[in-house]
């Protein structure tokens, strides 16, 4: 058998290898268009920013040690122009000296990958101006940089996602001011705003300048500088611009070749990753996927999956299509600065979209035994099936372990799992690591109140438009905190009554209007309505997330 793959890094690199470990006798050839075969792409932003001081430490694999080992025909710098359906061959063109040939195949491998979205937008060709994709784009980000003579650096980053964010850090750590440029409502979009506005604030702290809802309208040239014009008319000077706001399916050879294209604009495969054309498979960030939980097509940027995809499609050539890709839930995580921020599954932006009821539970947990040093909230926010309390998403922020609480609820999520089996689960527990009640557990518990009516909530935006139209006999707020606690801050329109003497004030609280608890995180307004609704008032909510999930989404830049 003869198998090429056009496309390397992790898909295409990732197949090569699986195809030669199932089949030693095949001829197998790999070809990319650029000078690298095996690279760690999601490293790219620490290179930039000297937390990986080497570059080599990048490459996992040479076009030469790659082939070596698992025995493959490696050609670099070979852009591959058309594909022959009925013929089964390619045609191909050296980038080098420009000489073309072609060659058949008796099954093919497409992962083309994606390119970085560039708006047309005037001035955005001017030096200084850089998308981050691949090595080039990282090497030319690499020598700008030391190019620059200014002491202080300003830098401009259009889109606040994964990467965005991330090479704002690592800007920030070569001395650069940094402003992130974001047209939607808060960074990271891909989360709901209780978990974003902690990093937004995090991003203040750190002097990071984050502009949101807001677009650049174009870019001028001022001596060495670019002037990026925002949508509102703000002028920002920059000695360099990460243009950051996405990528699109690599899909030309797919297209001309008359393989299906999915609504989303990757390549149609079906569960065994093999495209309209039954000879021709497709992997990684060019194709289409169904997300298991929607039922519906997606397009899925990250590694994991794309590894995954690339294993199985070289098991299915060899075997016979023996194996189905189950879908991605889009589990990603990201360093911005001292956080850990990630999602996994659907936000709840995501299920208003697609129209499914659910519920929400947010909690702010130690990290580990507070008596125990480092300690540091992990503050969760997943969402649920009202009914079944099926577990459709979450979202979690914190330092240390908020990795493997991720890990944990996104295998929830990815196996059909509730909100019960997170109150259910042996977690390792020592203070150092965890508490006797891990966060994920508490966030169960939580969830599971709500899901059974043991406690009725109200989140952050309800409670701040009923305070906007308020009337003195509308309802009751009250902050069950201490009397210290409230000299730092209260809501304004709420009366004090702490937890530990609420039983004493029993009658001075009316019966006839409704009542809204808060305490500092919502463990203690979670009391004081169960003290509440078993002492005759039927109508108490709780604050979602306490006056810390208040203040972070009502004082942040939105």
């Amino acid at each position: 058998m003869k198998y090429i793959i056009i496309g390397g890094v992790a898909g295409g690199a990732t197949a090569a290898a699986r195809l030669r470990r199932m089949d030693e006798q095949a001829e197998i050839i790999l070809i990319e268009k650029g000078s690298y075969v095996s690279y760690a792409n999601c490293g790219l932003p620490y290179y930039i920013g000297n937390t990986i001081p080497e570059r080599n430490s990048l490459f996992l694999q040479t076009p030469t040690t790659l082939g070596n080992r698992f025995d493959l025909d490696v050609r670099v710098r070979t852009e591959v122009t058309a594909i022959n359906r009925d013929a089964k061959t390619i045609s191909c063109r050296h980038l080098d000296n420009g000489k073309e040939y072609t060659e058949r195949y008796d099954k093919l491998v497409l992962s083309p990958g994606t390119v970085a979205v560039r708006p047309n937008l005037p001035g955005i060709d001017a030096p200084g101006i850089f998308t981050l994709k691949d090595v080039p784009d990282t090497d030319a980000i690499k020598s700008y940089l030391t190019e620059l003579t200014s002491t202080q650096k300003e830098a401009v980053i259009i889109g606040a996602g994964f990467i965005g964010l991330e090479m704002a850090e690592n800007l920030h750590r070569l001395g650069c001011h940094v402003t992130i440029v974001e047209k939607a409502g808060h960074v990271m979009p891909v989360v709901d705003w209780e978990i974003a506005a902690i990093v937004q604030k995090h991003l203040a702290d750190k002097g990071v300048t984050v502009l949101t809802n807001n677009g650049v309208s174009r870019f001028e040239r001022e001596t060495d500088k670019n002037i990026v014009i925002l949508e509102d008319g703000q002028q920002l000077p920059a000695d360099l611009v990460l243009v950051s706001i996405g990528v699109k399916p690599l899909t030309t050879l797919a297209v001309n070749a008359g393989l299906e294209i999915g609504a989303l604009g990757g390549i149609r495969v079906n569960r065994y990753m093999q495209t309209s054309d039954p000879d021709i498979y497709a992997v990684g960030d060019a194709v289409g996927t169904v997300n298991p939980l929607t039922g519906k097509s997606q397009l899925c940027f990250l590694a994991g999956p794309t590894n995954k995809q690339a294993r199985l499609c070289a098991d299915n050539i060899v075997e016979g299509n023996c194996h189905e890709y189950g879908g991605a839930i889009g589990t990603a995580i990201a360093k911005v600065f001292d956080l850990t921020i990630g999602s996994t599954g659907l936000s709840e932006q995501a299920l208003k979209r697609e129209g499914l009821p659910y519920l929400t539970s947010i909690t702010h947990t130690g990290s580990n035994a507070t008596y125990y040093p480092g300690s540091w909230p992990v503050s969760i926010k997943i969402q649920f099936d009202p009914t079944t309390g099926r577990l459709y998403g979450a979202a979690v922020c914190g330092k240390g372990g908020a990795d493997k609480r991720l890990d944990l609820l996104a295998s929830v999520i990815a196996h059909g799992g509730t909100v019960h089996d997170l109150t259910d689960f042996d977690h390792a527990y020592a203070p150092p690591f965890s508490s006797a009640k891990d966060p994920v557990t508490v966030a169960g518990y939580v969830a599971e109140n709500i899901l059974t009516h043991k406690t009725e909530t109200i989140q952050w935006h309800e409670l701040k438009e009923m305070l906007a139209n308020k009337a003195d006999s509308d309802f009751l707020l009250i902050d069950v905190r201490s009397f210290l606690e409230c000299k730092a801050g209260v809501i304004e329109g709420s009366v004090n009554y702490p937890l530990d003497e609420l039983r004493e004030y029993l009658e001075d609280i009316p019966t006839d209007v409704p009542i809204v608890v808060y305490c500092a995180i919502g463990l203690r307004g979670y009391i004081a309505t169960r003290i509440l609704k078993q002492n005759g008032f039927d109508n108490v909510r709780n604050l979602a997330g306490g006056y810390k999930t208040w203040m972070a989404c009502t004082s942040g830049d939105r």
